[in-house]
């Protein structure tokens, strides 16, 4: 089966920083449709804002970057959320990311702040890392 998950921007950010992590095969995977990834306009609007705004340290252009998020758009499946769970999260910046899991019903939500995500065992939601998702894929980044 395949996973469903929600990314979060940090692990959007590194794999446009470096084409050789865990994050950049986790892009792949998802432009494949190997991967099944859920989005929101919050959600949207925040890769943009922090994909923007760190143009400079990563490798690539602002066009890079809308067509990055184009493909996500392409390939992803959109939600409205109308039910918020915040705040829940200690970065209420995250909150977005687990109402868009729980809406969506993911089966995990990626990212490489784990331990931001504590509190989320009781939606059934698994919190990964890029590599752990990869290795539960069977690939090896």
């Amino acid at each position: 089966m395949q996973p469903q998950i929600v990314l979060d921007t940090n692990v959007l950010l590194s794999g446009l920083h470096s084409r050789l992590g865990a994050s950049f095969a986790l892009l792949n995977k998802i432009s494949a449709g190997d991967v099944g990834i859920h989005l929101s306009v919050p959600l949207l609007l925040q890769y943009q804002d922090v994909l923007v705004r760190n143009v400079g340290k990563l490798e690539v252009d602002e066009a890079t970057i809308s067509a990055a998020i184009d493909r996500l758009c392409a390939v992803g499946t959109y939600h409205q959320i109308y039910y918020l769970w915040r705040p829940l999260l200690p970065d209420p910046k995250d909150d977005l990311i687990l109402e868009l899991a729980v809406a969506a019903k993911c089966t995990h939500i990626v990212t490489h702040n784990i331990r931001d995500f504590r509190c989320t065992d009781s939606f059934g939601i698994a919190v990964v890392s890029p590599i752990q998702l990869l290795k539960d894929l069977g690939d090896r980044p």
